[in-house]
């Protein structure tokens, strides 16, 4: 198992970040960082031996209503995985949201659109790794992001503080007895009820107790996901992380 770490979309900080860890997960796309514009050698010297991995963009629309918009967002996100597989990315994180996430007969369209992408991202040599966005008004609800993943053999994202926002510690162990063999990355942070607020783990109300118990066998990868770039917080977050998980950081 790999533990490394969110560095939005700034190779700054992305050089800055602590080189313990396996990994950097770096935000792409328009109109901040687009991934053919990335000179190969400043991202090779800023990762430092570390992996990389990369988050698609965050406000990007899955599924519309309008054919031809999809057929545009499948494409754009085709150049973006392929230009992040020339960067040597091995996973791409994708949003699960929707035009409508409660229309049934429109998760069909959801489900295709998914398929597609993953499809590019296999053709790119990249894993999609779809993420569980339900807290927001766009995201599609974590049940049913679980039955289109198995659908369309798409691996998962799970993010623990997002399903906590959505649904507290009980969403959380739902989810994994659930689905849990479809993750194959996670995002770690804690939250309380109040807002999105990316703390660091042990400062919030999730009870990591319970992906410990139901992903007592994980072998994917871990990013954390706290706002700070203050290292002793992330080591002590990752530590959390990893004794949960039943590995040393």
């Amino acid at each position: 198992m790999e533990i490394g770490l969110t560095v939005g979309d700034d190779l700054d900080r992305l050089a800055a970040s602590p080189a313990r860890f396996d990994f950097c997960e770096l935000g792409v796309g328009e109109p901040t960082l687009v991934p053919e514009d990335i000179d190969p050698e400043r991202l090779t010297d800023a990762l430092a031996g570390r992996d990389l991995l990369v988050h698609l963009p965050y406000s990007q629309r899955l599924a519309t209503y309008v054919s031809e918009v999809n057929d545009a967002i499948v494409d754009y996100q085709r150049r973006l995985l392929n230009s992040a597989g020339e960067l040597g990315a091995e996973k791409a994180v994708l949003h699960a949201t929707s035009a409508d996430r409660d229309d049934v007969d429109f998760r069909e369209t959801a489900a295709d659109q998914l398929r597609r992408v993953a499809d590019a991202g296999r053709e790119a040599g990249v894993e999609v790794v779809v993420e569980n966005v339900g807290h927001q008004h766009a995201g599609l609800q974590l049940s049913v992001l679980g039955d289109l993943a198995r659908e369309t053999d798409t691996s998962v994202c799970f993010d623990v503080g997002h399903a906590y926002m959505e649904g507290g510690n009980k969403a959380i162990k739902r989810f994994l007895r659930s689905h849990g063999d479809r993750i194959s990355h996670l995002h770690c942070h804690d939250v309380r009820r109040r807002g999105d607020t990316h703390l660091p783990v042990g400062a919030g109300e999730v009870d990591y107790g319970v992906v410990e118990s139901e992903l007592a066998d994980f072998d994917g990868t871990v990013a954390l996901e706290v706002f700070t770039d203050d290292e002793t917080l992330l080591v002590d977050s990752a530590e959390r992380v990893a004794d949960r998980l039943g590995v040393t950081f």
